[in-house]
C-alpha cells in the first residue's frame, strides 16, 4: 500500500502536538483524546507510520489538527513571524545599502547605510561547490542516530571525519545495525561518486535563481509559490514544503499555506532555500534577510522564518570578502529576534564551540540540550551549523566534517555549512582537491533545463543577478 510521507493526517497529528508543546500551546486535553482513540505517536525519524490509520482516525486527525491551531500560545510575542515585527524586536537590524543599492525601504529613517558589494564569481563558484560538497558528505548517513555515524565512520579510520564514508572496511554486523541511507549510498559513497546527485538541498537554489531571473529582487512570496507549481515536482518535496505545495493545490493562499495542517513549520526547510538570497545581496544583510523572510513565509512560521532570515544574512555577510566566520554569525544573528528559541540556540551553541576544545564534546551538550525538538527541525540544526562553523573557525574540511558528524539533519547541515565556509574560501582552488574532483563539474537535477549543469556555469548564473538592480 502506498504511504505518502510528510502527509498522512494521522502522521500529521503527532508532529502538531510536539510543535504545540514547543510553542507554548497547551496540547494535553486534545492528546489525550488522540491516544483513547488509538491514535499513535508521530513516527520517529521517517515520514510516514508503517500501516494506515482507519477512516475514523484519519477524520479525527484532521479534526484535532484544526483544534490545535485554535489553542492560544505564550510565545507569540517573542517569536512573531510578521517581517515589521521581527524587525521591531531586532535592536541591531543591520544598516542598508547606500543610496543605489537595494534594499533602502527596509532601513528605519535615521540609521547609518553601507556600501553595496560585488562577491567575485570565483567566491561563488566555492559557493556552489562547497553547498554540494557538504551535502554529499551528509548524504549517506542521513536518518541515522548519531552513535552510528560515529561507529561508522571509526570502522574505516575517519574519525574525526576528515574524508568521504566508505563501505569498504566496514564490518557486516555493523551496516545491518546502522545501514547507509537507501537512497543515497549508491551515489554518495565514496567508492560511487560520480559528479553531484540530485538533492533538494541544490534543487531549491536552482529554484531562486529562476525566481531572480524572472522576477527580480522584488519577487512576493506568491511568485514563489506560482514558480514551484510550475517547476518543482511534488515528490522533490518533503516536510513543510509538501504540506504547502497540498495546500496550493487545495486553493490555500500565501502566507496561510504555511499554517494549514502544518506541524513542520519550524523545520529546517527554510533555512535550505536562503543561499541565493544571501548569495546576491553581497553586504546587505537587511535585504537578504527580507528575501528569504519573503521565500519562507510560503511554508514556515518563527523559527523556521528566522532560520532562514539568519542563514541568508550570514552569507551576505560572508559574500564581502572581508568578515571572518565569527563575524558573519554574529551578523546573521542582527535579524534573529533576541528571546526567540533559535536566537538562544544559536548563542549557546557558538559559546559553547568557542571554549570547548572537543568537538565531540560540544555535539552531546547540543544533543542533550534540544532532545525535545526532531531531527529535522530548525532550531537545533541551525545551532549545529553555527557551532560547527565557529570550531573549526571557517575552514572547510573543518567546517563541513563537523556539521556532518554531528548528526541530525547531515546533509542539509553539511551544506549550508559548506556554502559559507566555500564563500569564505573564496575561489574553487582554495577547496582540497578530494572534495571537488569526484563532483566532476556536473549537478543532477530534475529542475527546470539545469540537469548536467556546471558549477562554474551556476556560479556565472549567480554573479548576473548580483548586478541586478
Amino acid at each position: 500500500m502506498l504511504r505518502l510521507t510528510w502527509i498522512q493526517p494521522e502522521d500529521l497529528l503527532g508532529h502538531e502536538l510536539h510543535q504545540a508543546a514547543q510553542d507554548g500551546r497547551e496540547p494535553g486535553a486534545i492528546a489525550r483524546r488522540w491516544r483513547a482513540a488509538g491514535g499513535h505517536e508521530a513516527p520517529l525519524r521517517a515520514g510516514a507510520s508503517p500501516t494506515p490509520a482507519s477512516p475514523y482516525l484519519r477524520i479525527l486527525a484532521k479534526d484535532l489538527l484544526d483544534e490545535l491551531a485554535d489553542l492560544p500560545g505564550t510565545l507569540a510575542d517573542h517569536e512573531p513571524t510578521s517581517l515589521r515585527k521581527i524587525k521591531a524586536r531586532c535592536p541591531h537590524w543591520p544598516a542598508a545599502v547606500a543610496e543605489g543599492g537595494h534594499s533602502g525601504t527596509s532601513q528605519a529613517p535615521g540609521r547609518a547605510t553601507r556600501p553595496r558589494e560585488t562577491p567575485t564569481q570565483a567566491g561563488l563558484e566555492a559557493a556552489w561547490l562547497g553547498r554540494a560538497v557538504g551535502c554529499l558528505l551528509g548524504k549517506p548517513v542521513e536518518k541515522l542516530p548519531l552513535q552510528g555515524i560515529r561507529d561508522l565512520a571509526r570502522a574505516t579510520d575517519n574519525w574525526p571525519l576528515h574524508t568521504w564514508f566508505t563501505a569498504r572496511g566496514v564490518p557486516a554486523e555493523l551496516l545491518h545495525t546502522y545501514p547507509w541511507n537507501r537512497r543515497s549510498a549508491p551515489t554518495s559513497l565514496a567508492e560511487n561518486i560520480d559528479g553531484m546527485p540530485e538533492d533538494d538541498d541544490l534543487n531549491f537554489p536552482l529554484l531562486n535563481i529562476l525566481l531572480l531571473q524572472r522576477h527580480g529582487r522584488t519577487f512576493t512570496t506568491t511568485d514563489v509559490a506560482r514558480l514551484w507549481l510550475d517547476e518543482l515536482p511534488a515528490g522533490r518535496t518533503f516536510t513543510a514544503e509538501r504540506i504547502a505545495y497540498r495546500n496550493l493545490l487545495t486553493g490555500i493562499e500565501p502566507p496561510r499555506t504555511a499554517r494549514h495542517r502544518n506541524p513542520f513549520r519550524e523545520w529546517i526547510g527554510a533555512l535550505i532555500r536562503a543561499d541565493v538570497h544571501g548569495w546576491t545581496n553581497a553586504g546587505d544583510p537587511a535585504a537578504a534577510a527580507e528575501q528569504a523572510h519573503r521565500d519562507a513565509t510560503l511554508t514556515h512560521t518563527a523559527n523556521g522564518v528566522y532560520a532562514a532570515m539568519f542563514t541568508a544574512a550570514t552569507i551576505a555577510e560572508a559574500a564581502t570578502g572581508a568578515s571572518d566566520a565569527h563575524a558573519c554569525l554574529r551578523t546573521g544573528l542582527t535579524v534573529v529576534p533576541p528571546a526567540s528559541r533559535l536566537a538562544r540556540a544559536i548563542r549557546h551553541a557558538v559559546q559553547l564551540a568557542g571554549t570547548t576544545a572537543d568537538f565531540d564534546t560540544v555535539v552531546d551538550e547540543l544533543h542533550t540540550t534540544h532532545s525535545a525538538y526532531h531531527w529535522v527541525h530548525a532550531v537545533p540544526n541551525t545551532a549545529l551549523i553555527a557551532a560547527a562553523l565557529t570550531h573549526a573557525d571557517g575552514d572547510f574540511t573543518g567546517s563541513i566534517c563537523r556539521a556532518v558528524s554531528g548528526g541530525l539533519d547531515t546533509d542539509s547541515n553539511g551544506a549550508t555549512a559548506g556554502s559559507i565556509a566555500g564563500l569564505l574560501a573564496g575561489a574553487p582552488g582554495a577547496l582540497p582537491d578530494r572534495w571537488t574532483s569526484p563532483l566532476k563539474n556536473r549537478l543532477a537535477t530534475s529542475i527546470a533545463d539545469f540537469n548536467g549543469i556546471g558549477f562554474d556555469m551556476l556560479a556565472h548564473l549567480t554573479h548576473r543577478e548580483t548586478r541586478r538592480p
